[in-house]
């Protein structure tokens, strides 16, 4: 009987150790929901790691709507039990302890990936403890800025393209709102797995679209989409009814017994049953922090199958601004927070 010899401990690319952390960290807080100037900056007690977790030097950290949901007091912020409280899901850093000895993440190593926030802190600070399992390493041709602005928005697409749509050749998907954190994934995910691309986007950003892998584009300010499309095998609405019932329109344009998905918290409350009276199967979806996907998309962003685009970087103090630019709604793919030297 053969075995399979044990994995080394150690890298085959040493890396050198962080230095010890300090006993207190930076980190923007904010005291109640509220507008995004009731974000601050703040000294605060350093996280404690246990178990299988690590504790991780942030570098970056990813901007996200459901951030400024949470912030507004919508999102998830009534499952905050503790304040003043700490935002953010995305990151980028540098692994400062390890759960053990052997584990495959030692110091030094450049991981990305996402926090279980609020069921812990956020990733708006200089430290995070995070799950191993919710991390993968960096890739290699990103910086830590581009880094961070992959977890949650990839991680989502992934799940929506790939586990609930099953993107596969010739198959006709609507994705709305394709050049937003999400939408900017799922289009190269859906193109890359083979499915034929028709995406919704403001007039400057078509010819971008087009180039990340959309066979149609549609300016959504001049042109109805039910107008011009029809038969789609899935949609995924990264919009919802708050925008001149882009879901109930999206209903029209399906094909019997055809999959609509929908993303955005709170956006559309009756889809379900809409979906139902429609003959269409519906599901919601709510991402899964999960790293060995993580380092499946750290390969195809290596390889150059898929990219990621940040629209903007903004400074740790500058969260506010940041908040308030990803609220307007016109972000062409992620905006960041750098932390260290991103």
């Amino acid at each position: 009987m053969r075995f399979r010899p044990l994995r080394t401990a150690t890298s085959p690319h040493p890396v050198a150790a962080p230095e010890p952390p300090p006993a207190s960290m930076r980190a923007v807080v904010f005291d109640e929901p509220g507008a995004p100037d009731v974000m601050r900056l703040a000294d605060v007690a350093l996280p404690k790691p246990a178990l299988s977790e690590v504790l991780v030097r942030i570098m970056a950290a990813g901007v996200n709507p459901i951030d400024a949901k949470t912030r507004a007091g919508r999102g998830v912020a009534g499952l905050i039990d503790q304040w003043p409280s700490t935002l953010g899901f995305d990151f980028s850093g540098v692994v400062v302890t390890s759960p053990y000895e052997t584990h495959e993440l030692q110091p030094g190593t450049e991981v990305f990936g996402m926090l279980p926030f609020p069921r812990s802190g956020g990733s708006y600070a200089e430290y995070a403890v995070v799950p191993s399992m919710s991390v993968a390493r960096k890739p290699a041709s990103l910086s830590h800025a581009e880094a961070a602005g992959v977890p949650l928005a990839a991680l989502t697409a992934w799940g929506l393209v790939v586990e609930t749509a099953h993107a596969h050749e010739g198959q006709r998907m609507l994705i709305h709102a394709g050049s937003g954190g999400v939408g900017h994934f799922a289009v190269q995910l859906a193109a890359y797995f083979g499915a034929q691309v028709t995406t919704t986007g403001s007039e400057r950003n078509l010819p971008w679209l087009r180039e990340l892998g959309a066979a149609v584009t549609i300016d959504y300010a001049t042109t109805r989409f039910e107008d011009v499309v029809g038969e789609m095998d899935v949609v995924i609405d990264l919009v919802g009814n708050v925008d001149d019932d882009t879901g109930s329109r999206s209903l029209d344009v399906l094909r019997p017994g055809g999959l609509y998905v929908m993303v955005p918290t709170g956006a559309w409350p009756g889809y379900a049953e809409a979906a139902a009276a429609a003959g269409v199967r519906a599901t919601g979806y709510k991402v899964i922090p999960d790293g060995t996907v993580l380092a499946t998309l750290a390969r195809l962003l290596d390889s150059g199958a898929i990219q990621v685009f940040v629209d903007s970087v903004h400074d740790l103090g500058d969260a506010a601004a940041a908040h308030a630019e990803v609220e307007r709604g016109h972000a062409r793919g992620k905006v960041v927070l750098t932390i260290g030297d991103a």
